[in-house]
């Protein structure tokens, strides 16, 4: 367990380090979300309407764009060789990782949604019931996109496969993720996106361990 503390530690700091992707990724979603009232207008019955599905779309886009350097900079430094060798099941490093991009981006991510979808006009009774469904969401997005990132670790053009990989994945937590935030009664809509937390959060971290292992031998 020291080590796997660890393994977040490290990620944390290297995150630190080049905060620039963490940052890239907030101004993203604030840009991104941004534009949606450029575009159909200052209507707060417009934006209120549309304004779950937008948070959702962009945060899910937000969240892809550090993941290239998710294992990519520590496989083209060595450094992901050592840590498969550090005494932790590959799965675990795979876990690890996943953890520390939620820490760094999901987590901001969820905080920075609750201003910018007041900015677009939701009602603020939606607003906690919005970020409930994001939690879980977020976690989501971490876990498909850490997979992916693993998947296509090593391949050629892996910056274009990762989310053709990823984005269908996280479609049916897209779907019930902004449905649960509109519908009266989202009790299966959270239901749905619980489960699907369920499946991945033990699923992800084996498939990726799976494909780190192919990558360095």
């Amino acid at each position: 367990m020291s080590r796997f503390i660890a393994l977040i530690r490290r990620e944390l700091i290297l995150a630190m380090r080049h905060a620039g992707d963490s940052v890239a990724a907030l101004l993203f979603f604030v840009i991104a979300a941004s534009l949606f009232p450029f575009a159909l207008g200052p209507s707060p019955q417009v934006l209120a309407g549309i304004t779950p599905g937008v948070i959702w779309v962009v945060a899910l886009l937000a969240a892809l764009l550090p993941l290239n350097r998710l294992f990519g900079a520590d496989f083209e430094d060595g450094a992901l060789d050592q840590l498969m060798v550090s005494g932790l099941p590959a799965s675990a490093v795979a876990l690890g990782k996943m953890i520390g991009h939620w820490l760094t981006t999901g987590l901001p991510l969820l905080i920075i949604a609750g201003p910018v979808a007041v900015m677009l006009r939701l009602d603020p009774v939606l607003l906690p019931r919005l970020l409930l469904t994001l939690l879980p969401g977020t976690i989501l997005f971490s876990l498909v996109g850490g997979m992916s990132a693993a998947i296509t670790l090593g391949a050629r053009g892996g910056t274009v496969l990762l989310p053709l990989i990823a984005l269908p994945l996280m479609i049916p937590a897209l779907i019930f993720g902004a449905a649960g935030v509109v519908v009266p009664h989202p009790v299966a809509e959270f239901a749905m996106l619980f489960g699907l937390l369920a499946l991945f959060l033990p699923l992800a971290p084996l498939a990726a361990g799976a494909a780190l292992r192919a990558a360095v031998s």
